[in-house]
């Protein structure tokens, strides 16, 4: 199952995966997008002036699928992915609470949750391709192989 990964020696806190996240997700696909669209990455501080992207990991048994009420968020049996269904959010945020990332965050405007979508249909998530010191990548280990 596919997953971003970060080297955090590497992360600079650029926020330039935040910025690639937002204008993919807007509907112009452009700089504006950073205003109409959240990123579904965020990246935060560690004391050492390092850089942390907190996304969802897409983990093997999701907490934030077990705590969704309404099936909204639910794994995907082809692609291995934690997906989210806006239409059957109900805005509870449960999945927000017991996410241990950080990585499922509440639209207040929408009343809805949003969270990384690997870009899915695309090559390489904006996220990574974006990384000017490649500390993002995509992993592709499953839990049997580690």
């Amino acid at each position: 199952m596919p997953r971003v990964i970060c080297d955090n020696e590497r992360c600079l806190a650029c926020k330039a995966c935040e910025i690639a996240c937002a204008v993919q997700h807007s509907a112009a696909k452009s700089l504006a997008g950073v205003f109409e669209e959240p990123p579904r990455v965020r990246v935060s501080r560690l004391p050492e002036a390092r850089g942390l992207p907190l996304r969802c990991m897409q983990c093997e048994e999701a907490p934030c699928v077990m705590a969704c009420m309404s099936g909204a968020l639910q794994r995907d049996a082809e692609t291995g992915l934690v997906k989210h269904d806006a239409d059957k959010c109900v805005g509870c945020w449960m999945c927000v609470m017991v996410c241990p990332f950080g990585g499922v965050r509440p639209l207040r405007s929408r009343g809805v949750v949003t969270k990384c979508d690997l870009c899915e249909g695309e090559e390489t998530p904006a996220c990574v391709a974006a990384c000017p010191t490649h500390a993002l990548s995509v992993d592709e280990t499953t839990a049997e192989e580690v």
